[in-house]
């Protein structure tokens, strides 16, 4: 197999045996960029001279004999919402054209320590928000790779990269994965920081990342991982070993529970086919669970929470030029303009109580399955399609991860969303490795 098919976790190792030279996997996946990259328009910033730099440096580390990390010389991209201080970061607005910030995001920094090659900025929608950016879908141009983390999902889909950083605030992680046919993992709220990237609304925004493998996301979450006094949302604890705990066989064999959600009538029928043959293919492992219904009014919660951010923390482009956003992202923080400060703060008194429903349910089931997005990708450029099915779980901040486990009438990935109890990343991790495998034994 080709190096730059291989895993990300697989290429970590021959670099570290001595098998694999950084600087030649960086330029294979420049060689790729170069070739397909005019199709898909995945990166916002990409030096290849950098990147290679970056590459000799690591294979000269490896050279001195210093310890090695998990992820050295390993390259990965970053969505262009997070800060570097050797990069642009824009944004994804003109408002923020050439910004150069002065110091690393903290999970740069915890790239960088682990060996990563940061192979560039990738497109984001316009503040991480609806308005789409630049980006294709690798399977079909004509259609949206999701949003808003779109050149994320769109360069590892291609090929392009092994790893990519995303972020969800909605579905910006969980949706784009599923219209590319990647891994999309949106680990628990806080388990990352997200100091030195654009704040939304802070009790939704979470840090996530695309991979080709459930091994490779928790890879590179383990290396992102931990508290940082800087985000509030983090706390002191020991780190996760996500990565361990995935590659370990469960003790008992996990149960499933299908959960249909609020919005299920907006799943298209190839969908919800799928589901039910995954429901059929897990027998007595797999039961419907209806949720309360409280739960009905996630979508409003989280709407709420999400447009007032918008109108505190992006208010600086609003007031130097709100011309210059597009009519959505100029509407949502007018929007969020007028949510009263009691209403806020219900809404955030509301997360733990949804929490608590759901700990009922992880009390019996391993894991929640339920729809990523509607169905395929839609067909257009104009929006990025539908977050519904990622609503929910962003607002209580549980882990999910998405598995290109379906495809739709028009042979495109549609994913299926599992989804862990809030803080139990690893257990979902593991979950979703099996599921992975005993469905590649059963198409085997």
């Amino acid at each position: 197999m080709a190096e730059e098919s291989a895993s990300a976790a697989e290429q970590a190792a021959a670099i570290a045996a001595g098998s694999l030279r950084s600087v030649d996997l960086v330029k294979r996946f420049l060689d790729r960029i170069a070739a397909g990259d005019e199709a898909v328009q995945a990166w916002a910033h990409l030096d290849p001279d950098y990147a290679l730099r970056q590459a000799q440096q690591r294979d000269d580390q490896r050279g001195s004999g210093l310890p090695l990390g998990p992820l050295h010389g390993v390259p990965v991209g970053l969505k262009d919402i997070v800060d570097t201080a050797d990069m642009p970061t824009e944004n994804g607005t003109p408002l923020d054209a050439g910004r150069q910030p002065r110091q690393d995001a903290t999970l740069v920094s915890r790239l960088r320590a682990a060996g990563a090659v940061i192979l560039g900025k990738t497109v984001s929608t316009e503040l991480a928000f609806y308005a789409p950016g630049k980006t294709r879908n690798p399977h079909d141009p004509e259609r949206t790779p999701g949003g808003s983390s779109s050149g994320s999902a769109a360069a590892v889909a291609a090929g392009q990269v092994p790893l990519a950083v995303g972020t969800q605030t909605n579905g910006s992680v969980i949706r784009p994965a599923s219209f590319c046919g990647v891994v999309g993992y949106k680990p628990s709220h806080g388990l990352v920081s997200r100091h030195g990237l654009l704040s939304q609304s802070p009790p939704l925004d979470t840090v996530g990342a695309f991979a080709r493998t459930v091994e490779d996301a928790a890879l590179i979450v383990d290396a992102m991982a931990g508290h940082d006094p800087a985000d509030g949302a983090t706390r002191p604890m020991a780190r996760p070993c996500l990565l361990q705990t995935a590659r370990a066989a469960p003790p008992v064999k996990p149960s499933f529970a299908l959960v249909k959600g609020p919005t299920w009538d907006a799943a298209d029928a190839d969908t919800k086919d799928g589901l039910a043959e995954l429901r059929d293919f897990l027998g007595e492992d797999c039961d419907e669970v209806t949720l309360p219904s409280a739960f009905e009014r996630a979508h409003d919660l989280q709407r709420l929470l999400m447009v007032a951010g918008f109108a505190k923390n992006l208010a600086p482009y609003y007031e130097k030029g709100r011309d210059r956003l597009s009519d959505v992202m100029r509407a949502a923080i007018e929007e969020g303009r007028t949510v009263l400060a009691v209403d806020y703060a219900l809404a955030e008194e509301w997360i733990d109580v949804l929490n608590a429903g759901l700990a009922e349910i992880f009390e019996r089931y391993d894991a929640i399955l339920t729809p990523a997005a509607v169905g395929e990708a839609p067909q257009g450029l104009s929006a990025t399609g539908d977050p519904t099915f990622c609503t929910l779980w962003t607002l209580c901040g549980t882990p999910a991860i998405t598995l290109p486990l379906l495809q739709g009438a028009a042979g495109l990935p549609i994913g299926v969303q599992i989804v862990g109890a809030r803080g139990d990343d690893a257990r979902l991790l593991r979950s979703a490795r099996w599921l992975a495998e005993a469905l590649a034994v059963e198409d085997g």
